[in-house]
C-alpha cells in the first residue's frame, strides 16, 4: 500500500475549490532511526522538533555543526531530527552505517538521525507529506528545494514554519521560536 495513503487514509476532498482538512497529528507518523529502530515522535511531545533533510556531500553539510550546537543549547525544549535524503545532487549516497559514522566522526552529532528517505516525489515519506502539505499540517504548503531545508513543529505537534537551506540553524529566524 502507498505509505501516504496508509497514513492519510482518504486524501483531501474537494468541492467547488474548497479543500477539507484531513490533518492528522505528526505523532502518528512512523519513521525509523538509522539503525532501523522505530522513532516514536510522541516521545517528543512538550518539545519543539526541527526536522532537517541532511546530506554528507553538500555545500551546506557544515550546518551539522550548528545543528548540534542548536540541539545542545536548547535540548530541554527542542529536538533536532536529521533526515538523510539522496534526492538532491545524489549528495547522500552512503549506507546507514556510513551516514552514522560521518555524522559522529566529523560533527559529533548526538541528535536523532532517521533512515534515509525521499522528501519529494511519488515515494515521499509521510513525514514530509505532513510537513509540506497544508491539507495535512493545517498551516501551509511548501516544497523541499534542497538539502538542509528545515521544518519547525511546536510542543503540541503543530506546524510552525519552514526555512530554506541558506537559513543557518542558529539564525534568529529559527532561535526566536526557542527562547
Amino acid at each position: 500500500m502507498n505509505p501516504l495513503k496508509a497514513f492519510v487514509g482518504t486524501l483531501a476532498t474537494t468541492d467547488k475549490d474548497i479543500v477539507y482538512n484531513t490533518s492528522k497529528p505528526i505523532y502518528n507518523i512512523e519513521i525509523n532511526s538509522l539503525q532501523g529502530n522505530p522513532i516514536d515522535l510522541s516521545e517528543f511531545k512538550g518539545k519543539k522538533m526541527l526536522f532537517v533533510n541532511v546530506a554528507s556531500k553538500c555545500g551546506f553539510t557544515p550546518q551539522y555543526r550548528e545543528l548540534q550546537e542548536l540541539y545542545d543549547t536548547y535540548k530541554d525544549n527542542l529536538v533536532v531530527i536529521g533526515v538523510p535524503c539522496n534526492q538532491f545532487g545524489k549528495q547522500e549516497p552512503g549506507t546507514s552505517e556510513d551516514i552514522e559514522e560521518f555524522c559522529q566522526v566529523n560533527y559529533g552529532v548526538t541528535f536523532p538521525i532517521t533512515e534515509k528517505i525521499d522528501v519529494n516525489g511519488s515515494n515521499q515519506h509521510p513525514l514530509y507529506t505532513w510537513l509540506t502539505k497544508k491539507f495535512i499540517n493545517g498551516k501551509q504548503n511548501s516544497s523541499v528545494k534542497w538539502n538542509f531545508q528545515k521544518y519547525l513543529v511546536d510542543e503540541q505537534g503543530e506546524f510552525i514554519d519552514y526555512f530554506y537551506s541558506i537559513t543557518k540553524p542558529l539564525n534568529t529566524r529559527i532561535t526566536k521560536y526557542l527562547k
